[in-house]
């Protein structure tokens, strides 16, 4: 049985008005425990609405959400406790930041279970580590933080709950390179060392590839593709038509085979395309 499994699921907004747009449309998949799972597609391709509907910040028009086995909307009054189950973390997390200082922000969450005290320190503790917070500014109003350390500190919050599936909706928005890089790899070492799963939001395929085992492609609403990040890439120059960016340097291993190079298409590493370069020169 899979952790997290979407049946025939769509959601238009705006229903039976001059408005009425459908975000998602007829999309199936099943998601396994412990997977990191990179989504993308463009702006409007449905993939904000679809990540809402799996936490239940939106109930689905058409199709049903299963997690564990169980319809997350059999019982609508239990809705809250599946958003501890599934953690969200939005774009720009930072501006859910509202509590007195860092450290009452990142128990919110664990309060709100109704954990014992001790567990919630425990959890706040964990939390602000994996995320690479230091203790002095749990004392500190989050509003004295820096950018990158409100949003560090936002993703905590949502750690402490410990969810089984933890989303994250584009959380290196607005970050320089450095500190985007830092907090990718920070969800990596969060992902190895919890084994949960992870759903990471992005319109960088350059960030996506790096970290993702399987990869979901929207595209106007509809699931252009769902799979292995290696065979995602096999996809290259049908992915460029629908609009989006694939990385460099599977465009050059793309345009290598296109001259007449025996090389694969499917590369989206530097590592990796030297290696493959490597082994033709050995031929």
């Amino acid at each position: 049985m899979s952790l997290l499994e979407v049946k025939n699921l769509s959601f238009t907004y705006g229903t039976g008005t001059a408005f009425e747009k459908k975000a998602v449309n007829d999309v199936s998949l099943s998601i396994e425990q412990g997977e990191f799972i990179g989504i993308i597609g463009h702006t409007g391709s449905g993939k904000s609405t679809f990540i809402q509907m799996l936490n239940g910040l939106i109930k689905p028009t058409e199709g049903q959400i299963f997690l564990d086995g169980k319809d997350i909307w059999e019982n609508p009054k239990k809705i809250r406790k599946v958003r501890f189950k599934v953690g969200m973390v939005f774009q720009y997390p930072e501006y859910q930041l509202f509590e007195e200082t860092v450290e009452k922000d990142i128990a919110f969450g664990p309060k709100n279970m109704g954990l014992k005290d001790d567990e919630i320190k425990e959890r706040v503790a964990s939390a602000a580590k994996f995320v690479d917070l230091k203790p002095e500014l749990l004392k500190k109003s989050p509003f004295e933080l820096s950018g990158g350390e409100k949003r560090r500190a936002a993703i905590a919050g949502v750690i402490a709950m410990d969810p089984d599936i933890l989303i994250l909706d584009e959380p290196t928005a607005g970050l320089d390179p450095r500190g985007r890089d830092v907090l990718l790899s920070q969800i990596s070492s969060y992902h190895k060392s919890k084994n949960n799963t992870v759903l990471l939001v992005s319109h960088s395929m350059e960030d996506i590839s790096r970290i993702a085992d399987k990869i979901l492609v929207m595209n106007k609403g509809n699931m252009f593709a769902f799979d292995e990040t290696k065979k995602i890439f096999s996809k290259g120059e049908e992915i460029e038509k629908i609009g989006l960016q694939i990385p460099q340097i599977t465009k050059i291993m793309i345009g290598l085979a296109k001259r007449g190079y025996k090389l694969p298409t499917d590369i989206y590493s530097v590592e990796q395309a030297v290696n493959e370069i490597l082994r033709l020169q050995r031929v």
